[in-house]
């Protein structure tokens, strides 16, 4: 049996400081010197119970390697006791491969479209992208079932813009520990502060209006 983790319990489970819950899971970032080694680490964690099961997935790329663990369900999307058992396992590969993990790589972004009726709304984003329904959530979420593209919300409007319409914005998640830095820097770099749900979310916005989310899993047990 599968125990589904909130994204606190998995932080508070040993052996797991390599990683972080995002919005995309637990993901670990194990930087290398060479592709080659990368690949090398990927080779080795492939022999793992799960991995290149749904939920799990590798980005390769020159200077190290992002790990993605996610138990899906249908009524879970997020944390479990298993993702806990592979994130030590391939932790201890990591070391065994002279990888370092560096927490302050990782991220993750979601697409937040919003409307008055988010019904009427998500069939032409589910046609336009390809995308189909999360299975715990199928009035809100679409993911790309090939997990390749940005995973889409659909958020209720309580105030629509004044020609009735809906808003578009993104949300960039990361570590609870670099989500306030980042919303520093967006300021320093002429953007404004549009609403502060601190630790959760901090919406900031350019010059011209349009918002990000920076967000985290703090506080959303």
């Amino acid at each position: 049996m599968t125990d589904y983790l909130t994204p606190s319990q998995f932080d508070a489970s040993d052996g797991v400081g390599d990683w972080r819950v995002i919005v995309d899971g637990a993901n670990a970032f194990f930087k290398a010197t060479s592709f080659a080694a990368s690949a090398a680490f990927v080779e080795a964690i492939t022999a793992l119970p799960r991995m290149g099961e749904i939920g799990t997935g590798v980005d390769i790329r020159h200077d190290g390697v992002t790990v993605k663990l996610l138990t899906q369900a249908d009524d879970w999307w997020g944390p479990s006791s298993r993702d806990v058992d592979l994130a030590r396992a391939i932790s201890a590969i990591a070391r065994e491969h002279g990888l370092e993990a560096d927490t302050s790589a990782i991220q993750g972004m979601l697409v937040i479209p919003g409307g008055p009726d988010t019904a009427a709304i998500m069939p032409f984003w589910r046609a336009v992208l390809g995308y189909e329904p999360r299975r715990d959530s199928p009035a809100e979420d679409l993911v790309d079932a090939h997990d390749r593209g940005l995973s889409f919300w659909f958020e209720g409007m309580d105030e629509p813009r004044a020609d009735g319409g809906g808003a578009i914005h993104i949300a960039v998640w990361l570590p609870f520990e670099e989500a306030e830095a980042r919303v520093e820097a967006a300021l320093a770099a002429g953007g404004r502060l549009v609403r502060d749900v601190a630790p959760k979310w901090w919406t900031v916005a350019d010059a011209a209006g349009n918002e990000v989310d920076i967000a985290t899993t703090k506080h959303r047990d």
